[in-house]
């Protein structure tokens, strides 16, 4: 539970440096982050390095008992370089160079790029080896911000080329696996493959799929050149990345296999902006904690380590459609969310708001002129609050949150989807939302896993959308509920095999004996066309997406379609024979209809719930220890048992505030 900061001192005159680092330590800053855009000042010209100003920061750093945590540079390749190599840059489908003059202008697979951040990063290894201040490093900068996974580049194709002659061997195979006969795109050679550039009609969806993946490899196999050498030269770093928030075009299970453990850059009032079409008034001032758990929780699974915050929103930012100031404390909040989800280390971005560039109207802790702005009081309140905790748990380590239930997560079903989509309404990351929602309504501890997880240890598995399984996932998932799993599995499940292509038997395909039924009709479903769902003597609103279920023998139709064309059909089905319980719904549900059945769900699987949270009302457990966060305007009344301890605060949870007590979340009472 620690504190930390990203901090900038290129960016500064040299005498400041001293007074920034002290006043950091101040502040109860453990952690602080520094070089990932400063490639140019490293490296001002070919092969003349400059690192005294960095060295002497990290050293200051160590002096004031705080840890410096150092980032590979490559986000940012100089302009001398870039005159140099100019064959490093990106280009996008239309054949367009993404030019020199903001940041990630460069090409995952470009040889001479990867041959240049290997001796950069090489020199800043061997620079840093021995001493004691650095803990560990960052590797580049949100690998595929600004939309730049996906490279179209004539270094690209000759990479994809190799990549698919390594998966399929021949080309004889390859067409078989896309259906190259599909307007006349049979393959004689893989050097007719090129890219998916920019064409007259949709690509094919089995090309686009497999060069999504290739993309996402393309940028896993960069960073471990990057992991490789700094290991080599000090193999007690740790090495991690900060990833993004609900950020599709990389696999950050691939990336995390070569990690110490995973980071992200959380911005609640942003991600909210730009991930939903509607926000509310308390989500612009302090987020949806719903949103920011379930990036929490992916990452950490990703490695089953705690995982870092690397950036954290200090105040107002510059990027989403509107800079509303966050609510009084919600930096706070923020801070105490993380490590209830299982945070190590929260990290503020920036120290000081910047005078020049393109970040000026971001904040930070700092305003512009150097004076303490919200975050810093924030900031500065969390790092002391976080010492109360230690203090009265005699640890500063807790336990990675222990989770009952597993939310199947799948890249390739995001990538598949996203290609064909077949309705403007459906996003992926949003369905996922809806269960993941409806279980943390309810106070479970979530982990957020891929479909090929080993999945024993849980109680109840939600599987939102598995939309590419093959036989070998149809078997895993078998496996998981013949040993007393309960499963649930939703719409648009086991339509296509992993290469893209529709299965020749009925949908859900590989899973119809698992789940017991099959897919007679589907439809996308406008709002005009909306129907309602009967479930369990209730009517519930449903959307988007409507499978019409055929049940097989034993399989018990839990709910149907009322209205419209699918009047009658059946929605939802259960199959319990022996020891094996499994749901299908086959639609998108509302917030109502996915938390009636999660309450199934988890009644079945014995999961202790609680009772169900108001929204923006979250209590997350971990380490015997749960922290119950208010994202709302409004204070709340929570009442714990007796025998219960508050660690922080009090049953009194103001607007906007956290408190943190020893009582299980199954017995809290919550008046709102």
């Amino acid at each position: 539970m620690n504190i930390g900061v990203c901090y900038f001192p290129e960016h500064w005159p040299d005498e400041r440096m001293e007074s920034d680092i002290e006043q950091m330590a101040e502040t109860g800053i453990e952690y602080v982050r520094m070089g990932e855009f400063a490639w140019s000042r490293l490296e001002p010209e070919p092969g003349k390095y400059d690192f005294e100003w960095l060295e002497r920061a990290v050293s200051l750093i160590g002096e004031h008992g705080m840890q410096a945590v150092l980032c590979t540079p490559t986000a940012t390749p100089p302009k001398w370089l870039v005159d140099e190599y100019p064959q490093i840059l990106q280009e996008e489908d239309d054949g367009t160079t993404r030019h020199y003059g903001g940041r990630r202008h460069y090409c995952h697979n470009s040889t001479v790029y990867r041959r240049e951040s290997r001796r950069i990063v090489a020199a800043l290894a061997e620079g840093f080896a021995d001493d004691p201040a650095v803990a560990g490093w960052q590797t580049d900068n949100e690998y595929g911000c600004h939309g730049t996974i996906r490279c179209y580049c004539d270094d690209c194709a000759s990479a994809f080329r190799t990549w698919l002659r390594e998966k399929y061997g021949d080309i004889e195979t390859l067409g078989e696996a896309w259906g190259t006969a599909f307007w006349s795109q049979d393959l004689n050679d893989f050097a007719q493959i090129d890219p998916p550039r920019h064409t007259a009609a949709n690509h094919h969806p089995s090309r686009l799929l497999d060069y999504y993946r290739f993309a996402s490899d393309s940028a896993v196999s960069y960073n471990r050149e990057q992991t490789e050498i700094l290991r080599g030269a000090n193999d007690d770093w740790f090495v991690t990345h900060n990833c993004m928030s609900h950020f599709e075009a990389l696999d950050a299970y691939d990336l995390a296999s070569d990690l110490d453990f995973a980071s992200w850059d959380s911005y609640p009032t942003g991600h909210v902006q730009v991930q939903r079409d509607e926000v509310g008034r308390e989500e612009l001032r302090a987020g949806d904690p719903d949103n920011l758990g379930l990036d929490h929780d992916l990452y950490r699974s990703a490695t089953g380590e705690p995982l870092w915050v690397m950036e954290q929103q200090p105040g107002d930012i510059n990027w989403p459609p509107y800079s509303p100031q966050p609510a009084d404390g919600a930096m706070r909040l923020w801070a105490h969310y993380a490590v209830g989800h299982g945070s190590g280390v929260v990290s503020y971005f920036r120290w000081r708001q910047c005078r020049m560039g393109q970040e000026q109207y971001h904040s930070g802790l700092l305003a512009q002129d150097g004076e303490p702005d919200a975050g810093y009081r924030d900031a500065a309140l969390a790092a002391e609050e976080f010492a109360t905790i230690s203090d009265a748990t005699g640890t500063t380590e807790l336990a990675v949150p222990e989770a009952d239930v597993a939310l199947l997560h799948s890249y390739d079903s995001a990538w598949a989807l996203g290609i064909e989509a077949d309705t403007p309404d459906f996003d992926y990351w949003q369905h996922l939302e809806t269960y993941y929602r409806a279980l943390r309504e309810r106070s479970v501890t979530v982990d957020v896993v891929p479909p090929t997880a080993d999945l024993d240890e849980y109680d109840a598995v939600v599987a939102p959308t598995l939309y590419l399984v093959d036989e070998e996932l149809g078997a895993h998932l078998k496996a998981y509920v013949d040993d007393g799993g309960e499963l649930l599995v939703t719409m648009r499940s086991g339509l296509k095999d992993p290469h893209n292509k529709l299965h020749d038997a009925p949908q859900p395909g590989p899973l119809s004996d698992l789940v017991g039924a099959t897919v007679d009709q589907f439809e996308s479903v406008p709002e005009q066309l909306e129907s309602t769902v009967t479930y369990d003597g209730r009517e519930f609103d449903c959307s988007v997406w409507n499978e019409w279920l055929v049940p097989a023998d034993g399989t018990d139709v839990l709910g149907r379609y009322e209205g419209e064309r699918a009047d009658g059909e059946a929605a939802i089905t259960h199959t319990d024979a022996g020891d094996r319980s499994v749901t299908y719904v086959g639609t998108w549900p509302g917030t109502d209809l996915a938390g009636a059945l999660v309450d199934d769900l988890l009644d079945r699987a014995g999961v202790a719930t609680s009772t169900p949270l108001p929204k923006q009302v979250r209590a997350t457990r971990r380490d015997g220890l749960t922290w119950i966060g208010n994202f709302r305007n409004d204070p709340l009344a929570v009442e714990v048992p007796a025998d219960a301890t508050w660690v922080l605060g009090d049953g009194e949870v103001g607007a906007y505030d956290v408190a943190v007590t020893d009582a299980a979340p199954a017995t809290l009472s919550v008046d709102e």
